[in-house]
């Protein structure tokens, strides 16, 4: 038996013969009776079920979108990511819902997406990006099943140009936020500098993924698993901070920063102490946020003479987002080009280099034609 938050569900309560009453389940959008008790094994089958396709949407978009929310494709992400989508899905159920499967097969209907992503990204390119995106990605399960010859918005062209890459938490930064900032966001400042791991995965650290010498973790986005050895300044961290649950991170009561309904309380924290600190930018364009540690700890990395392959073992970034982010920063850094040439000066390889000097007979030469 499971906890769970069904959408859809209407509860009808009804007096029997006897003088006791018993409650019933139906699905709302089909009136399919659900059987078992909410939670049972039983009753989440047959709310799949019902969810899966009904009868008005064979054959239409609706249809695939209610095949995709009940695949485990769709199950498989975090609970989070889930109401994101199905937040956005709704949106695009409304506009595309009725339109027939055959019609996707049409060279002109990608027009009827963009002229819908256009429309939303006016005010807002980030969202009409994204609904696209997850329209993208039901399309695809369809096409996966069968159900479509091909996904008419494979490839398509994003209008939000923003690339984060080059926001990077310098020590101009991470110094003020810092000094005065209340102990528990002090410590999700340097876990995520030590790791960089992202806000999701930070929040839900457990302290039995650390074992006194490093921590171990599977990231919920890409399954990847990383293992990360503890600097000297993460380890202090840890061992000095009270266990009081079994989450590192947590608010002044002990609580853990996330909820099965909202993780952002960490970040609304951020947010607010970034203020505080005189740090936060009114122009969202400029504004740094806990994400860009990430970043940071990649950047970090790089000036420490850590090699690309050895970033992305510890952060699990790709190698090419990686290589974007250095790309982005490093080449503006002081400290990168000092590190450059200190290590021309002193390798074998470049010591006849590091040898040369104008000759007498240059000198003499030169002086001569002047």
């Amino acid at each position: 038996m499971v906890t769970v938050d069904l959408k859809g569900v209407n509860t009808v309560r009804k007096k029997l013969a006897d003088g006791s009453t018993r409650l019933y389940f139906y699905h709302r959008s089909s009136g399919k009776r659900l059987d078992g008790v909410p939670g049972s094994t039983a009753f989440l089958g047959a709310y799949h079920d019902a969810e899966r396709v009904m009868p008005r949407d064979i054959g239409t978009v609706a249809g695939l979108i209610r095949e995709y929310r009940a695949s485990p494709k769709f199950a498989k992400k975090r609970d989070s990511t889930q109401r994101e989508y199905k937040r956005m899905l709704t949106h695009l159920e409304t506009k595309f819902g009725t339109m027939p499967v055959v019609a996707l097969g049409s060279p002109r209907v990608i027009g009827k997406f963009i002229d819908y992503q256009e429309e939303v990204g006016r005010d807002r390119p980030r969202e009409a990006d994204n609904r696209l995106t997850i329209m993208s990605a039901v399309f695809s399960y369809a096409k996966s099943k069968g159900r479509i010859g091909r996904n008419p918005l494979e490839g398509f062209e994003r209008l939000y140009a923003g690339d984060r890459a080059e926001k990077i938490w310098t020590e101009a930064e991470i110094i003020p936020f810092m000094k005065g900032c209340p102990v528990e966001l002090q410590r999700a400042m340097i876990l995520a500098i030590h790791t960089g791991q992202r806000y999701g995965d930070l929040v839900r650290l457990r302290w039995s993924d650390y074992d006194g010498d490093a921590i171990s973790l599977k990231q919920s986005k890409t399954s990847m698993r990383v293992w990360i050895k503890s600097t000297a300044a993460l380890k202090l961290m840890l061992d000095t901070t009270p266990r009081v649950g079994p989450y590192i991170l947590t608010r002044p009561d002990g609580r853990p920063w996330h909820t099965e309904k909202d993780d952002k309380a960490l970040a609304k924290a951020w947010t607010q102490r970034m203020k505080d600190a005189e740090l936060y930018c009114t122009d969202p364009s400029k504004r740094l946020h806990f994400n860009d540690l990430r970043g940071t700890a990649v950047t970090l990395l790089a000036e420490a003479n850590a090699s690309i392959p050895q970033i992305v073992s510890i952060t699990g970034h790709t190698l090419e987002s990686a290589t974007r982010i250095l790309e982005r920063y490093l080449a503006r850094t002081k400290r990168l080009s000092e590190a450059a040439i200190l290590l021309f000066e002193n390798a074998p390889a470049t010591a006849f280099a590091n040898r040369l000097q104008t000759t007498p007979e240059a000198q003499l030469v030169s002086v001569q034609k002047q």
